[in-house]
């Protein structure tokens, strides 16, 4: 039974259940650059909900502030207003130290490039996380990691000896290792071939579904999107929408009734400013 829905901007608050505790969330939260008539809206008092164990894809026209959403949320960028939390901490209210904290202990990320030590072995690159925080490698975690990953047989190779799809792979396992909350991953899928994109977003899935990980990942590609349990849908710097139990086609079907919902003149604010961001 196909249970796809899009819910529209009127409808989806993006609220968890009332029983329930969002492992990331944000409350009013706003992104603006400069002043005046360069005055520029990233986000615009965004409200939203991501659930513990659950992978959820966030998607929008270029510029729409997808990946400054993410950013915001992960600790790696200041909000102007508003909050983000993580679990119960407002991550917007942190200090330097306790942000380095927080992304080192409690959040893993995964991006387009890779960002292998091209000097360290696969082994090395995945453990350095934890090493680095002065901590002790879970064994047994570690190798539920490199087995689901399929990475045993290529533990000892260097990154220059790695298919771009097995690189990737080693970038989930690290940003894995320390057990976070919450990985973010921004266009992970971005420098791979369509089979290793497979690959890396069937990963991504399993750690959700075998590893009880909690994934938010940034796209544009509503193929990958597919893969998620939930894509919610950003416009204009706003929530627009949210997508249950995804297809590629109620994907590209949410993205064409963003663009009509959509300012008339597109990336213009109605104060006269603009709007941009990922």
């Amino acid at each position: 039974m196909d249970t796809t829905v899009f819910v529209p901007v009127d409808d989806a608050t993006g609220a968890a259940a009332p029983d329930a505790t969002p492992a990331v969330r944000a409350r009013a939260l706003t992104k603006t650059y400069g002043r005046g008539q360069a005055q520029v809206h990233a986000l615009d008092g965004v409200d939203v909900d991501f659930d513990a164990g659950r992978f959820t894809a966030i998607m929008g026209p270029s510029g729409s502030g997808k990946s400054t959403l993410m950013h915001l949320l992960a600790g790696l960028d200041s909000a102007t207003s508003g909050q983000a939390f993580l679990g119960s901490t407002d991550v917007t209210a942190l200090g330097d130290k306790a942000l380095t904290r927080l992304r080192r202990d409690r959040v893993g990320f995964v991006f387009q490039q890779f960002n292998l030590l091209p000097m360290f072995t696969a082994e090395q690159n995945i453990t350095l996380p934890v090493e680095l925080a002065g901590g002790s490698v879970d064994r047994a975690w570690f190798d539920t990691l490199v087995t689901t990953l399929g990475l045993s047989q290529r533990l000892t190779h260097r990154p220059s000896e790695l298919s771009g799809g097995q690189q990737q792979r080693v970038a989930i396992a690290r940003a894995l290792i320390a057990q976070p909350e919450v990985v973010f991953a921004d266009e992970p899928t971005g420098n791979l071939d369509s089979r290793a994109g497979v690959e890396v977003l069937s990963f991504l899935r399993r750690s959700v579904r075998e590893l009880g990980r909690t994934v938010i990942m940034v796209t544009h590609d509503p193929t990958a999107a597919a893969y998620a349990d939930r894509v919610v849908l950003i416009a204009d710097g706003r929530i627009a929408g949210e997508i249950s139990d995804p297809t590629p086609e109620a994907v590209l079907a949410g993205l064409d009734a963003l663009r009509s919902l959509e300012a008339p003149v597109a990336g213009t604010a109605a104060d006269g400013g603009t709007r941009a961001g990922a």
